[in-house]
């Protein structure tokens, strides 16, 4: 046993090499988001391009009626869908994360590095108090928000749509600012946050600007993985259907639920 003991910490030196293999995991974990979030820019250039090439070929052909309706069925949707620029009294929230403390603090002590970040969830909850608000579109740092989007914790950095995000995180939206100040305001989710923010200096900042214009959501807006179900249970009893006549709408878009 000593024998076999022996021969694994000789491996496991050997391997690391005087290095925290734990440590180099994370770094690799982090220059792999980065490597996807520069390929990530590099595609959606390329889709802009192309999407110049269609628009052109399309407008070339503006004298067939059936090019002009479909063009009008698109223009229709598009602003539901968050593919045109949106401008008009804004509210912008910026969360960032606390400043350091001397070591000897003793709320510095008393706390964990994660209890002094940022985290998505705080983000989340902005967000979604500005849909409830009646915002008409949100922006997150330079990112245009739309149904299918997903803020995601990477470490103390956000991934949104492909693209990685440092502190402070800029929230702009566009609406009733009045309604949305409002919402934010009395949301209990950012109340937390703000509470705890006077506590260890996390920063929480909201503003009204007299004009902010969002652009048009430009990258991909098919889901690429997910596919649809028959409405049946996997035990094969039937699910029960929702009464469309009486079902309540959703009356905004919001990005994936908090986690």
């Amino acid at each position: 046993m000593f024998a076999l003991a022996g021969l694994m910490f000789a491996a496991a030196a050997n391997t690391s090499q005087g290095t925290d293999l734990r440590a180099q995991r994370a770094t690799e974990l982090r220059d792999l988001v980065r490597q996807k979030s520069d390929r990530v820019n590099a595609l959606e250039a390329d889709v802009a391009g192309r999407r110049q090439t269609v628009d052109a070929l399309t407008e070339g052909r503006s004298g067939d009626p059936s090019v002009a309706t479909a063009r009008q069925q698109v223009l229709t949707l598009s602003s539901e869908a968050g593919l045109t620029e949106v401008a008009g009294r804004a509210v912008q929230v910026t969360l960032d994360d606390a400043p350091a403390r001397e070591p000897d603090d003793p709320l510095w002590q008393a706390i964990s590095p994660n209890d002094v970040i940022v985290h998505q969830a705080d983000v989340q909850a902005v967000v979604n108090a500005l849909w409830r608000g009646g915002a008409e579109a949100i922006q997150v740092m330079d990112q245009r928000l739309i149904n299918t989007s997903s803020l995601q914790c990477v470490g103390n950095t956000l991934l949104l749509q492909g693209r990685v995000y440092s502190p402070p995180y800029v929230i702009t939206a566009v609406g009733p600012a009045k309604r949305m100040r409002a919402a934010v305001r009395s949301d209990p989710s950012v109340a937390s946050y703000r509470d705890w923010a006077d506590v260890v200096g996390l920063g929480y900042d909201i503003r009204r600007l007299d004009r902010a214009v969002i652009p048009a959501y430009t990258g991909p807006i098919t889901m690429s993985y997910a596919t649809t179900t028959s409405p049946s249970s996997a035990s094969g009893v039937p699910m029960p259907q929702p009464d469309v006549s009486t079902d309540p709408a959703v009356a905004a878009p919001s990005a994936q639920p908090s986690q």
